[in-house]
């Protein structure tokens, strides 16, 4: 296919710069790593080295990595040093641990694995265990994965330490000391590193809370607030609008009145002009307050201005006055109700009149309170107006009987309201006497959130339903101090368990070990093996091997066992009395007491 000019310009241009390196050949086209491999390749080694050093790496994080490591690293050959280690483990040595300390943050189990497999054989791996074994208890999060690697970290420090041991200490004593050691030296780092942890993760949980609780008193403050202007709303448009409607309905009925002079006529017509565009601008003003609040009906059933069933009385009284014929009637038992109950009862009976005097007035009222067995029931009817209001006098704002629901229902009851036969209207309510959820100064608004915070209160107060930061059992987050503590307290136990332990199998060592001086005077040379060593305690290589060799010169091809002498008398604690026994061919050919040095 033939080129391009530009492809031709390119290819000129890539044969000319790859020249010097190889030819044409050598360029990107002959197989060559171009730069999007070698970028892949180089993100995948920046992913691989952020794995095995994580950070993030500040200031105290570097210095406290160098300091680690160069403690670390000169524990480690100092235990070379003594050991009279070569140069050569001595590298060696160093070396590895400083490789596994800077690995330990992104690697932990694998650190952890091969620092124990090395401390069971190589005591200059000792010192990193402790930090391993913090790395894996403050990183690895679950607990059993935790106890997973312990188990398994365990089991090749202890095959290591039996492996790379001699025979002189037995492998019960090798796993005894190991089990101490490795409680000690990774047991309590693992707790200590683990409570760490979750003791960070608790803190975190803790500040995410509190600035939870805090948000969430600023919007149930908010909310109260709300709530506040809805219950001015409520009441001014229950309180003034029945005064302003009886106003109207004052004004009204003087205005047709024959023994008025027209100038007084007129002059009644200017009032009632105004009680109108008062209750109209009422409206809108609760209007505005409606939509700036709560949802409609989120304001409290009790307080507020207002009275009770003895206020229904004069509410009957005012209307009258204002030439309504209204009939109040009252049945049953009566019995005390509780104070937002009575409210909402007065509320309902003003709302009604009120509704009653602009959609018709004249029309006769009957105010019914009937107290039944479990409930109270409000009803108010009218008949039909004996003419339709004047135009323009009817103002609503459509307000008043979702409000009335709204105060039935936060007391447990509820509000019908509609036509009656023969053109009239009705409204009912029932209010029942109990009501366990009755809205207050503490009840659940309509949209689940709680009241406001008391008055006092600061920043710590929490809904009452919402666990605040106080014990652990209200907030749901526990501390990690148990369970730490019950860890490090079984890891204590253990280990002085294990110190007891090693004591008895001391003391029964050395008792393995000692031959009294009468059981030596009494055993005679030439005597059967057997029988000599069914006399003989069963010896310990741990307690005598360093007087092996000592004393006379051993028989030519004699097999010979040390024991200590319990006879008393040193002079110094670094010599005993040692007893020798030598056999040969089933008989026992020679037997020495001597005093030895260590």
């Amino acid at each position: 296919m033939a080129a391009t000019p530009g492809t031709a310009d390119r290819t000129t241009a890539t044969g000319a710069g790859t020249a010097g390196s190889g030819g044409p050949g050598a360029g990107p086209g002959a197989g060559g790593p171009g730069p999007g491999r070698a970028a892949v390749v180089g993100r995948v080694a920046g992913r691989a080295v952020r794995r095995v050093f994580p950070g993030p790496w500040g200031a105290w994080a570097l210095v406290r990595e160098v300091v680690g490591l160069l403690v670390l690293s000169g524990l480690a050959a100092l235990i070379v040093s003594v050991a009279r280690g070569g140069p050569l483990k001595l590298v060696l040595y160093v070396g590895a641990v400083a490789l596994l300390f800077a690995m330990r943050r992104g690697l932990p189990v694998p650190v952890m694995l091969a620092t124990a497999a090395a401390a069971g054989a190589i005591d200059s791996f000792a010192p990193l265990l402790i930090c391993a074994a913090w790395s894996v208890g403050y990183r690895v999060t679950r607990a059993l994965p935790t106890l997973g690697v312990m188990a398994a970290s365990f089991t090749l420090i202890t095959a290591t330490a039996v492996l790379h041991g001699d025979d002189v200490v037995p492998a019960k004593g090798v796993a005894g000391f190991a089990i101490g050691g490795f409680l000690l030296f990774a047991g309590l780092p693992a707790l200590a590193g683990r409570y760490h942890a979750q003791r960070r993760a608790l803190l975190v949980a803790l500040r995410e809370r509190n600035d939870q609780l805090e948000r969430e008193r600023v919007m149930i403050a908010h909310q109260a607030r709300l709530r506040e202007r809805h219950r001015i709303a409520q009441d001014m448009h229950d309180s003034l609008g029945h005064q302003l409607a009886l106003i109207s309905v004052h004004s009204g009925a003087l205005e047709v009145d024959r023994s008025l002079t027209d100038p007084q006529r007129a002059a009644v017509g200017v009032l009632r002009q105004a009680a109108v565009a008062a209750m109209r601008e009422l409206r809108v003003v609760v209007g505005v307050l409606h939509e700036e609040s709560a949802p409609t009906g989120a304001g409290r059933a009790g307080g507020g201005s207002g009275g009770g069933l003895d206020g229904i009385e004069r509410l009957a009284e005012s209307s009258r006055a204002a030439g309504a014929a209204v009939t109040l009637s009252r049945g049953g038992d009566g019995r005390p109700l509780a104070a937002a109950t009575e409210h909402a009862a007065y509320r309902i009976v003003q709302e009604a009149l009120t509704n009653a005097h602009k959609h018709a007035p004249g029309a006769p009222l009957t105010v019914a309170l009937r107290y039944e067995p479990d409930a109270l029931v409000v009803e108010i009817a009218n008949g039909p107006a004996p003419e339709p209001p004047p135009a323009g006098q009817v103002v609503s704002g459509g307000q008043g009987l979702t409000g009335l629901r709204e105060r039935a229902r936060l007391v447990g009851g509820m509000v019908h309201a509609g036509p009656s036969g023969g053109g009239g209207w009705r409204l009912a309510a029932v209010l029942p006497y109990h009501h366990d959820g009755a809205a207050g100064p503490s009840a659940a608004t309509a949209d689940g959130l709680s009241d406001a915070p008391p008055a006092g209160a600061g920043a710590a107060w929490a809904p009452p339903g919402g666990g605040g930061l106080g014990p652990a059992g209200r907030t749901g987050l526990r501390s990690p101090a148990v369970g730490c503590a019950a860890g490090a307290g079984a890891v204590v136990l253990a280990v002085v368990g294990l110190l007891v332990w090693g004591v008895m199998a001391f003391v029964q060592a050395l008792d393995d070990a000692t031959v009294s001086t009468k059981t030596y005077e009494s055993i005679a040379v030439g005597s059967a093996e057997a029988d000599v060593r069914a006399r003989l305690p069963v010896g310990s290589r741990l307690l005598t091997q360093g007087y092996q060799g000592t004393g006379p010169t051993l028989p030519a091809g004699a097999s010979c066992s040390w024991y200590l002498s319990d006879e008393p008398g040193k002079d110094s604690f670094d010599d005993e009395y040692v007893a020798r026994f030598c056999f040969k061919d089933g008989t026992l050919i020679d037997k020495q007491h001597y005093r030895a040095k260590v």
